[in-house]
C-alpha cells in the first residue's frame, strides 16, 4: 500500500477536481475551459496477474468539444525509471480503451524528482523514435511559494497543494504559517469547492508525512482552530491504528466509526450495504484491515477486495 503523504499530493485532485484549472496556469502550463471534471476508474489492469493501477485518472470535458481529454495523475517520491514503463502503457491503454487524448501529470516534493520527471521518455533506438512522453509537472521550484496569508486564503486548494509541494523546503515553516491563517479564516470563500477547513487542515497534516513540519502545522492549527483535532487529528489517528498491526485496544465500534469518518472526510460514496457491512464487523483484524484501505480507496467497495 502506498504512503498516506504520498495519496495526500494526488488524491488532493479528488477532493477538489476543480484545482488542475486554478492550479497548472500557474505552472505555466494552459487550460482549456471546461465544462466538468470527473474521476475515473484507476485500475488499467489487462492480464489479471499483472496489475497496473494509476494514482488517479480524470476526464476533463472541455466546452465547444466533443469528448474533452483524460488526465493521469501520478504522485512519485524519489526517480524510479521503472516508471517510464508504467507511464507510456498508462497512456497508451488510457488512449486505446477511451480514445481520448491522455495527458499525464506528475506531482511531486522536491526538485531532483520534478526535474528528473519532466524529461521525456523515448521509445525505440537510435535509427527510429516510435513514441515519444512528454510528462507535465507540478512541484517545486515550478510552482511558486505561498508565504502570504491573503494570497492562500483566496484559494484554499492551490495553498494546500503548493504546501505540500513544498514540504520537504527550509522554509516550510513560513508557507504553514500563512496557509493556517487561510484555512482559520477562510472555510467557504471561492476556489474551496465543497472542502471545509477541516478537511484542508487534515489534508496537510497527512500530506506532510512525519516530522517537524507535521508537528508544526498541528500547533498552528490548536493556536488557529481551538477546535480542530490539532493533536488528535481523527484521520490520523486512525491512520496509526490501521498500520499498527499487533494493536488490540478499542472496540470494535469505534473502529468502524473510523473507517466511516475517513471515507466522508474523503469524499468517498458510502452506499448503505457498505456501512452495514462495516458497523457489524467485530473482528477487529479485518476492521483494521478495512481501516488501512480506507485511506487510498476510490470506491468504498474496495475496502472488501480479497488479497
Amino acid at each position: 500500500m502506498v504512503s498516506s503523504p504520498h495519496e495526500a499530493l494526488h488524491r488532493i485532485f479528488r477532493v477538489d477536481p476543480g484545482l488542475f484549472a486554478r492550479l497548472l496556469p500557474r505552472a505555466g502550463i494552459g487550460f482549456p475551459e471546461h465544462t466538468a471534471i470527473e474521476p475515473l476508474d484507476t485500475d488499467l489492469t489487462e492480464i489479471r496477474p499483472l496489475e497496473r493501477r494509476v494514482d488517479s485518472v480524470f476526464r476533463v470535458h472541455v466546452a465547444g468539444e466533443e469528448g474533452g481529454f483524460l488526465l493521469a495523475v501520478e504522485s512519485q517520491g524519489k526517480p524510479d525509471p521503472e516508471k517510464h514503463n508504467s507511464w507510456t502503457y498508462y497512456l497508451a491503454h488510457m488512449y486505446a480503451k477511451y480514445r481520448l487524448p491522455p495527458f499525464l501529470l506528475v506531482v511531486c516534493k522536491d526538485k531532483a524528482t520534478a526535474s528528473w520527471a519532466a524529461e521525456p521518455i523515448r521509445v525505440g533506438r537510435g535509427f527510429h523514435t516510435s513514441m515519444v512522453v512528454f510528462p507535465l509537472v507540478l512541484g517545486p521550484g515550478v510552482l511558486p511559494v505561498i508565504t502570504d496569508a491573503d494570497e492562500a486564503a483566496r484559494d484554499l486548494g492551490v495553498a494546500v497543494f503548493s504546501a505540500l509541494a513544498y514540504a520537504t523546503d527550509p522554509g516550510l515553516t513560513a508557507i504553514l504559517d500563512a496557509l493556517a491563517s487561510g484555512v482559520a479564516d477562510n472555510a467557504d470563500k471561492p476556489g474551496s469547492g465543497d472542502v471545509d477547513r477541516v478537511d484542508w487542515a487534515e489534508i496537510v497534516e497527512i500530506g506532510l508525512g512525519e516530522g517537524p513540519g507535521r508537528d508544526y502545522w498541528r500547533n498552528l492549527m490548536a493556536t488557529y482552530t481551538p477546535n480542530f483535532p490539532g493533536s488528535n487529528s481523527i484521520v490520523e489517528e486512525s491512520w496509526l491504528e490501521g498500520r499498527a498491526k499487533g494493536q488490540t485496544e478499542g472496540k470494535a465500534e469505534g473502529k468502524a466509526e473510523d473507517i466511516l469518518r475517513i471515507l466522508e472526510v474523503r469524499g468517498i460514496e458510502i452506499p448503505d450495504s457498505v456501512r452495514e457491512r462495516i458497523t457489524d464487523c467485530t473482528d477487529l483484524d479485518v476492521l483494521v484491515t478495512w481501516l488501512d484501505r480506507s485511506l487510498s480507496a476510490v470506491r468504498a467497495e474496495e475496502l472488501f477486495v480479497e488479497e
